[in-house]
């Protein structure tokens, strides 16, 4: 997952009209928030920059003391706000997640405020006038200026921009209490340990006991396990359906309050849909490209999902000796698990033995060392010198190094084991962009990466599942998106990009996992230092695409869900009606009749008519491997043409643009479909 604040012009825009990410943590606790902001200094000094631009006369006006400027204010204010927000999800002091908290909501509303600001709009509207011969990033800087103050609804009369901000706030205030149900929902489903079969010992005595009663609750690392592994049909049903209620009815009502005022919103706005307002920005750019996506891509996968349908119902009737037993979605990852391990011979656990956590991160240095140039510095134990903050013991700190021209190209973050109160998934923060000041001075970036791996003890390291595996590749092709930009404004810093291509240099990173080669030089059994058997890496070669084609439908479920929501004339839909009817439409299950998943489905808050840009990443992501695939998958030259096309250039060109001159030609679906088992 990718957690950054995006182009922070682009964000003013977003923020006008939906709730900001950056709020999907707060809590509305006013008796318990400090009187005085934690980012008021910071806030104060963001408007007195808002002011000095204002204040230049009409005449005098030019790049740099107008959209120049706003991004310089807008970078400092990033500078001055953003660490202090990321304490939320990582601080060990209460305090101090508070203020991050509290920071987080006051930032995003300054920068509704921002969007909405007359005067600057107007002064930015002047210096448009002048029409200035410009190119490059300051050109794209002054036409997303004026997109997004457009689409921040600064072109309406002053009465329906009235009407607007109402609905925002609206938005914003139902968006927090969204997501504030599904955080504090406290399902649990009774279960006896015998109900439990197939569940290691450990794994019973960690859950909370009433009695002899298990309280199974609703966590991944609880609900996971239990449909990988539980024997008994009947309680990996009770969890799954526990799972899909998770957020309860009260917030179903709340989600529709949502989609409905959206929907005016980007009524008012002119647009026909809140999906037409949201993809507008993006790739896509309109729900037509998204609609026609899938409409292409669903018959093919098909195919594939039918064939994984019928070898795991099979499997199931072979373990049951029913052979009239149905599948049903609660058996998926227990056969997924079954059948890699008795078709494939593929044991997770024995797997799991040979990616102990310093292998990985040294094999992850050393991949990118040798395709981008880099050289890796561990200076942790120098950081307050550096005026670094470390949050916890856990945490390390590196700076990266060009190694052709010594550059410091930039610091990054890990913070890698779990902890009470902590982030609880894995995701990287982009914590300061890239920018080069009127001066000369630049401003290196800063990333974070944020995961959740088990903590070593006295006498086992931390070993990673090949999941986890792909999951720290994953967050380190954000890393390097960050780390490797070469942008001269801190609005295109990074991963900057348009919503549906941010996970495609992160997802085409996840491939260094599965090449043989590769993976030989850092997958060293954690005792013995013996590399991968071959056998054990072939089998899970081979069972790389098992179940992909019913994976790939449950993901366009959820996306055609979200898009469905949001193209509802007027935002008006039953949303658990629309959820069941489109699951039994577009995988190959039957209605699950008093689930609504949608109650506890987060991306629906922050990421609307957005789900699709995932599998539309993706599709980039497998087209621009090809190259490393062809060339060699530590050739330098491969990784320098990379890193000069897509990494460096952060969100400086139009993304289809940017992936058309790294390919040399129009991107297609060949090397996708391949990915998923369906090159037949």
């Amino acid at each position: 997952m990718h957690s950054n604040h995006s182009s922070v012009l682009r964000l003013v825009a977003h923020l006008a009209v939906t709730v900001c990410a950056v709020l999907f943590a707060a809590d509305v606790r006013a008796q318990d928030e400090p009187a005085t902001s934690p980012v008021a200094e910071a806030l104060a000094k963001a408007d007195a920059a808002v002011n000095a631009i204002i204040a230049v006369p009409d005449a005098r006006r030019s790049f740099d003391n107008t959209l120049g400027a706003i991004d310089d204010l807008l970078v400092n204010l990033r500078l001055d706000t953003d660490f202090v927000q990321f304490m939320a999800y990582v601080s060990t002091d209460a305090e101090q997640r508070d203020r991050g908290t509290r920071a987080e909501q006051d930032v995003a509303n300054w920068l509704i405020e921002f969007g909405k600001n007359e005067p600057l709009y107007k002064a930015v509207r002047a210096y448009a006038a002048k029409n200035a011969p410009l190119k490059g990033e300051q050109k794209r800087l002054l036409e997303h200026a004026l997109r997004d103050y457009r689409r921040a609804g600064m072109e309406l009369p002053a009465d329906r921009r009235d009407e607007l901000k109402a609905v925002e706030k609206d938005i914003t205030k139902l968006g927090i209490a969204f997501e504030k149900n599904i955080r504090e929902d406290e399902t649990r489903v009774p279960l006896t340990p015998d109900e439990l079969a197939g569940m290691p010992d450990d794994f019973i005595s960690g859950l909370l006991q009433t009695s002899g009663i298990c309280l199974v609750g609703m966590d991944y690392p609880t609900f996971l396990p239990i449909m990988d592994y539980c024997e008994n049909e009947t309680t990996r049903k009770k969890v799954w359906l526990a799972y899909k209620r998770r957020g309860g009815k009260r917030n179903i009502a709340v989600l529709e309050k949502i989609i409905k005022a959206r929907a005016k919103a980007a009524n008012l706005l002119g647009y026909e849909s809140t999906a037409a307002y949201e993809t507008e920005v993006r790739m896509s750019k309109t729900p037509d490209t998204v609609w026609k996506f899938y409409k292409d891509l669903r018959p093919l996968v098909r195919k594939k999902a039918e064939r994984d349908f019928l070898e795991f119902t099979t499997a199931k009737r072979e373990h049951t000796g029913d052979a009239d037993a149905k599948f049903y979605p609660w058996d998926q990852s227990f056969y997924q698990k079954r059948l890699m391990k008795q078709k494939y011979a593929v044991d997770a656990k024995v797997v799991q033995e040979y990616f102990p956590l310093e292998s990985v991160l040294n094999g992850i240095f050393g991949i990118t060392e040798a395709l981008y140039g880099l050289e890796y510095r561990d200076v942790t134990a120098n950081a307050a010198s550096k005026g670094r903050d470390l949050w916890h013991e856990d945490v390390k700190l590196f700076e990266v190094f060009d190694k052709a021209s010594g550059e410091l190209l930039g610091d990054f973050y890990l913070d890698l084991h779990p902890r009470e109160n902590k982030y609880g998934h894995a995701a990287c923060w982009g914590l300061v962009p890239r920018k080069v000041w009127a001066d000369g001075k630049v401003t290196k970036p800063v990333a974070a990466l944020v995961c959740n791996f088990t903590k070593p003890t006295a006498d086992k390291p931390s070993l990673l599942t090949h999941d986890e595996t792909k999951t720290f590749f994953h967050e380190f092709g954000h890393g390097l998106h960050n780390l490797l930009t070469r942008t001269t404004y801190g609005s295109f810093s990074g991963t900057a990009v348009a919503r549906d291509f941010v996970e495609a240099p992160s997802q085409m990173f996840e491939h260094w996992i599965w090449d043989a080669e590769v993976v030989k030089t850092y997958a060293r059994h954690y005792k013995t230092g013996e590399p991968l058997p071959e056998k054990l890496l072939q089998g899970m070669l081979r069972a790389k695409n098992l179940g992909s084609g019913m994976l790939a439908e449950h993901q366009f479920y959820y996306g055609i869900v979200d898009m469905t929501y949001h193209t509802a004339p007027k935002g008006e839909v039953d949303t658990t009606k629309v959820g069941l009817e489109l699951f039994a439409e577009i995988e190959l299950y039957d209605e699950i009749p008093g689930t609504f998943y949608q109650a506890s489905f987060g991306h629906l808050n922050g990421y609307q008519a957005g789900y699709y840009g995932y599998m539309w990443s993706n599709v980039y992501a497998e087209d621009m491997f090809q190259r490393f695939k062809e060339q060699g998958m530590l050739n330098p030259k491969a990784g320098a043409y990379y890193r000069e096309k897509i990494l460096a250039r952060g969100g400086t060109m139009d993304e289809i643009d940017m992936v058309r001159d790294y390919l040399g030609r129009e991107p297609n679906m060949k090397a996708f479909l391949k990915h998923l088992g369906l090159e037949d």
